[in-house]
């Protein structure tokens, strides 16, 4: 795990910390703590009254960051997800009111590399894939009975899979011989659909993603977050989102633009 970790770079480093514009005696929330890669660096801009408020759904990311950030005062590690930040803050009495926020949406490289974590189609592990391992149901929960239809809607919706129908009913017709409880099984049922391989791209890959972001209800999680981020700014404070899903960027772009434009008058008046 040491070896896994120290190995992981944080992706859009110094360009989403650089957004920030931080300041030394400022407070600053990191979104997606993970393995601390952002928190690190803006742990080296601030001053002794700094403050850093890290922030991930993860338990093994806070534990993580317990074990190798505790000798560091002026960061304080909070257990909770995008949806629940501000009600979280409060509850702890952490401050509200931020210089600069940054979140790195998706999936981390640790929990890929962890194959007990079910994320990885590369590893055979337990089908789980939740983010917050402490709560919810897993994807072999939700393979065990949800429809064929809506199976195959979310992984075509979520995963752009164009043989998203195909691969639900096989996941469905197998179901009915063994229950589906580890990824190797998954990948092989994939792997019997999609004949024709990508070339640079694994069959199983859209089907695991739109499977992930399902069951973490990822969307809906960043939906949830931004209008709560900023509301959390100071005046003149900072928002820094990294995002790479088509829909996740979609979402953030789509709201940024609407903050630009401000309140919309409707283009009729009522007569």
């Amino acid at each position: 795990m040491e070896q896994q970790t120290s190995l992981h770079t944080s992706v859009l480093l110094k360009e989403s910390i650089d957004a920030l514009s931080i300041h030394p005696d400022g407070t600053y929330l990191d979104g997606t703590f993970g393995r601390g890669g952002h928190s690190k660096v803006i742990l080296t801009k601030l001053s002794t009254d700094g403050l850093l408020v890290g922030l991930d759904r993860d338990p093994s990311a806070i534990e993580y960051g317990h074990e190798n950030f505790q000798d560091d005062h002026r960061l304080q590690l909070v257990h909770t997800d995008f949806a629940n930040v501000q009600s979280k803050l409060v509850e702890l009495g952490l401050p509200e009111k931020f210089d600069g926020i940054l979140f790195d949406l998706g999936v981390s490289s640790p929990q890929l590399d962890e194959a007990d974590r079910g994320f990885s189609f590369m590893q055979d592990g337990p089908l789980d894939m939740r983010m917050d391992s402490s709560q919810g149901q897993t994807v072999a929960d939700l393979l065990a009975y949800i429809g064929e239809v809506e199976l195959a809607n979310i992984i075509f919706q979520l995963g752009d899979e164009k043989y998203s129908r195909h691969i639900a009913r096989a996941i469905v017709e197998k179901r009915v011989e063994e229950p589906l409880a580890t990824t190797s099984q998954l990948v092989a049922i994939i792997e019997e659909v999609i004949t024709r391989k990508e070339k640079h791209k694994h069959p199983a890959t859209r089907t695991f993603l739109a499977l992930r972001m399902y069951i973490n209800d990822e969307l809906g999680q960043v939906e949830k977050m931004l209008p709560q981020a900023v509301k959390m700014l100071k005046p003149g404070g900072r928002l820094s989102v990294i995002s790479f899903h088509s829909r996740e960027d979609r979402i953030v772009k789509r709201f940024f633009r609407g903050l630009t434009k401000g309140p919309q008058l409707p283009r009729r008046l009522p007569v």
